[in-house]
């Protein structure tokens, strides 16, 4: 099983209501991802290396993970509850999801949108994503950067999108 980088969009208002209500936020999500609707999307196996390339060109933001937890977790499981059983509640594959504000997608977008596939890769030596531990570990075969450039334009389309509507974006890996 691979580790996938998604996202949702969300309005504001879907924001709020994600942050106090978990599983609607979740069934929002795979409900999106299974429609293949256009408010969801995401980077696949790509997404650290895409998110190390990104922040090796100074992106700030942190695009593909998220900045803070969508849900913040709490310090004990409910009453009598078992902590593992309390924590894959909030688990949507590899952890708990992430969101990035309507401000942090205009930003995203504004950075995205002056970076080029070839931007991206400029003297990067795939040794590079190897040394550190860069997720999936390929980066000894030849051709492996492009195949996280090319996700670099939908990347620029779908935070472009998301910023012109004024939305947030939920972060996940599964």
């Amino acid at each position: 099983m691979s580790m996938n980088g998604n996202w949702l969009r969300v309005t504001p208002d879907e924001l709020a209501r994600a942050r106090a209500d978990h599983d609607w936020a979740y069934e929002s999500a795979r409900a999106a991802a299974d429609a293949e609707d256009v408010r969801y999307g995401g980077t696949g196996k790509a997404w650290q290396a895409l998110e190390f390339l990104l922040e090796r060109h100074g992106v700030t933001v942190p695009v593909v993970t998220g900045g803070d937890l969508l849900v913040p977790l709490p310090d004990a499981p409910p009453e009598g509850g078992d902590w593992a059983e309390f924590l894959d509640a909030y688990d949507w594959g590899y952890g708990p999801p992430c969101h990035l504000t309507p401000e942090q997608v205009a930003q995203a977008a504004t950075a995205l949108a002056g970076i080029t596939e070839e931007d991206l890769v400029r003297g990067v030596d795939p040794a590079e994503l190897t040394a550190a531990g860069i997720y999936p570990l390929i980066w000894d075969r030849d051709g492996e950067l492009s195949w996280v450039t090319h996700h670099l334009p939908y990347a620029r389309e779908f935070f472009a999108a998301a910023a012109g509507a004024g939305d947030a974006v939920i972060c996940w890996l599964d």
